[in-house]
């Protein structure tokens, strides 16, 4: 199949850019072609202008243009062709009987170039990775599930959503399932729960662990009449304890009383980097909140609020052009996060490098370097560095 590979459609977009760039700058500046001083701003406008190219493991879509025995081809433009074959075609047969040429498709990158320069994707991991978004929506939005119980355990029960089982753990059990047993015998608990077998209950999700491939589910959802009257009682700035009810990658949850539930959002649990709000905090955790928001009838809570802001000190220690020692602490599409003290890290942009391969050849995940800062407004809690090449010392 003819197909064009991702180095040479993205080569030809850059160049197009480039070459319209350049003529727009010149025409402003009322000069002619020979003009040599705007090269620096060309390469700038083409590295603004030009798409991130897709990364392993992301989640990408195009339009199936060829099926063939064993084979289906998916244009990703402007990367290039994506296939799916062999064991990616065999795992997806079930998903690959369902579609035609011209179907848009979702894919999980698999490989960036095979030996004949072909994206590999999934279909199958892709669509468990949209599973799991879909779980994370429903997290946010309190979304209610008819589920049927299908196994009952000393713990709680076991419920399966969208292929994926869950526990409902018995302490998440509205009052009328929950097992009346005044011993705490766990035989006669398990007794109480297994009646619950074969049952429909509504329940909402409340944690989401694609990695353990588990969900938790939770009973407690009642609808509130009075929820308006409840979130009255609060204030923004009042400071108040809460109880953890579920993470998610996008922050914590924290009930402040029956009904009523708030939101910290991840950029509000610490003034450091939060990668990952589960693995900092266990359901039923009792945490200090102070509420931020109250609006359309919810309520937006910090944990970060009630510690002590690290830009008001940076703010007297740093400025711009200082030379700073910084670890590197996560690369993104836009370059490297550096920490130069607990809560203030900024940004090392990748075009300081020329490409994502040249960036992480100098810099290591962990490790300490120099760094020269270059806008600093601790006001809007920005900062970005320069790395300091002591090779070019």
């Amino acid at each position: 199949m003819k197909q064009t590979t991702y180095c040479t459609k993205l080569m030809l977009k850059v160049l197009k850019e480039k070459e319209e760039v350049k003529k727009t700058v010149l025409q402003e500046a009322g000069q002619d072609e020979q003009v040599e001083t705007k090269k620096e701003s060309f390469m700038e406008s083409v590295l603004a202008t030009s798409p991130n190219p897709p990364s392993v493991d992301d989640v990408i879509e195009g339009k199936v243009i060829g099926i063939e025995k064993a084979r289906v081809y998916v244009d990703i433009p402007p990367f290039g062709t994506g296939i799916i074959f062999g064991r990616e075609y065999i795992n997806a047969r079930d998903i690959i009987k369902k579609i035609n040429v011209g179907d848009s498709v979702a894919g999980k990158v698999v490989s960036l170039s095979n030996k004949d320069g072909y994206i590999e994707i999934s279909l199958k991991e892709a669509r468990q990775a949209l599973i799991w978004n879909e779980a994370e929506d429903a997290i946010r939005d309190k979304k209610i599930f008819e589920l049927t119980v299908s196994e009952a355990n000393k713990g709680g029960l076991i419920l399966t959503w969208q292929g994926i089982s869950g526990f409902l753990p018995a302490s998440q059990l509205k009052t009328e399932h929950y097992p009346r047993v005044s011993d705490g015998d766990k035989d006669r608990i398990l007794e109480e729960l297994k009646k619950l077998v074969g049952q429909k209950i509504s329940v909402a999700i409340i944690g989401a662990f694609p990695k353990e491939g588990k969900l938790i589910f939770s009973e407690k959802n009642p609808e509130q009449k009075n929820k308006d009257y409840i979130i009255g009682k609060y204030e923004v700035g009042e400071v108040v304890t809460g109880e953890v009810t579920g993470m998610v990658d996008f922050g914590v949850f924290v009930k402040l009383e029956e009904g009523l539930e708030g939101l910290v959002h991840i950029s509000e649990i610490d003034w450091a980097l939060v990668e990952n709000p589960k693995l900092l905090f266990h359901i039923g955790e009792k945490v200090k909140v102070k509420v931020i928001e109250i609006k359309e009838g919810k309520i937006s809570l910090s944990i970060k609020a009630l510690k002590e802001n690290p830009w008001r000190e940076a703010e007297k220690k740093y400025k711009k052009d200082d030379i700073v020692d910084g670890v590197v602490i996560k690369f993104n599409k836009h370059g490297a996060l550096a920490s130069i003290e607990e809560g203030i890290a900024g940004l090392v942009h990748i075009s300081e490098f020329g490409s994502d391969e040249k960036l992480h050849d100098k810099l290591e995940l962990g490790k300490s370097y120099k760094f020269k800062i270059g806008i600093f407004d601790p006001k809007e809690k920005k900062m970005t560095l320069s790395f300091v090449d002591p090779d070019k010392k």
